[in-house]
């Protein structure tokens, strides 16, 4: 049934994007093709979670300071944000889950923008103090969802090598467990979805399609990709329920923003 549904609502955005491809401008384009993302999401994370755009700052960030347009961010929705206006919004990289860069057609220039925007991303410092129950990922994971790309998903993973060595990346190599897995983030992108086409993962999530057996047999394997035309919006959706789903009783640790004010700290008896 789940499976089932979520097909038909791949096949469904599939369709809609298809209205707009005539336009002329590729902004006409994306757009809406982000907003069909943007809608899915908000029926399906639950309430636990809200869907923004905007940039994601951390206590080291300064204003004017060059950062990234985030096209779909997903954080906390219990924590707070700043509003610019225009439904753009600036994020503590605190309450920030998962981040999603939507491309209309996937190639290796756009690939490596948004493993250079999930490279940043990762990047930023986050201070909490709490207690988690469930699976905490170790760090905001991020997405990038395409409309059309290249016919094999495997050409998306030789993509992956170059861009990463041109970046100075370095992928970490995964323990055998899925368990130790867990704890192992990724400094680039968590994993790829091309509607109607297929998917690739770092294959350190808490539900995957590779056993325990199977990471032995290949140790040095750090990527699943696969070619499917459904079964891709159902997989990222499994992927956000796992990294939404942890209970974590706490908020940001916001001692450190305070750092770099000029106030004239005074004190008494």
């Amino acid at each position: 049934m789940l499976r089932t549904n979520f097909d038909a609502v791949e096949r469904s955005i599939i369709a809609q994007s298809g209205i707009v491809s005539s336009a002329g401008h590729t902004l006409h384009r994306g757009y809406p093709r982000e907003h069909f993302i943007k809608s899915f999401l908000e029926t399906h994370v639950g309430a636990r979670a809200a869907i923004g755009t905007g940039e994601i700052i951390s206590a080291d960030s300064r204003p004017r300071e060059s950062r990234n347009q985030i096209d779909i961010a997903i954080y906390r929705a219990d924590y707070p944000k700043l509003d610019l206006g225009g439904d753009t919004n600036v994020f503590l990289a605190e309450s920030v889950i998962a981040t999603i860069e939507v491309k209309s057609t996937l190639d290796s220039d756009k690939l490596g923008q948004a493993i250079r925007v999930a490279n940043k991303v990762k990047q930023l410092k986050r201070e909490m103090c709490g207690f988690s129950v469930g699976y905490l990922p170790p760090s905001i994971v991020s997405y990038v969802v395409a409309y059309d790309g290249p016919a094999n998903m495997n050409t998306v993973h030789g993509w992956l090598s170059d861009i990463h060595r041109d970046e100075g990346i370095s992928i970490p190599r995964l323990p055998e467990s899925r368990q130790q897995r867990n704890a192992v983030a990724c400094p680039s992108i968590d994993a790829v979805f091309i509607l109607g086409r297929g998917f690739l993962y770092f294959d350190n999530t808490l539900t995957g399609y590779v056993s325990n057996p199977i990471h032995a047999q290949h140790p040095d394997a750090k990527w699943i990709y696969s070619n499917s035309e459904d079964g891709n919006l159902y997989l990222l959706f499994i992927f956000l329920t796992d990294v939404i789903g942890c209970f974590f009783a706490g908020v940001p640790r916001l001692t450190s923003y305070l750092r770099g004010s000029d106030l004239q700290i005074q004190w008494g008896e």
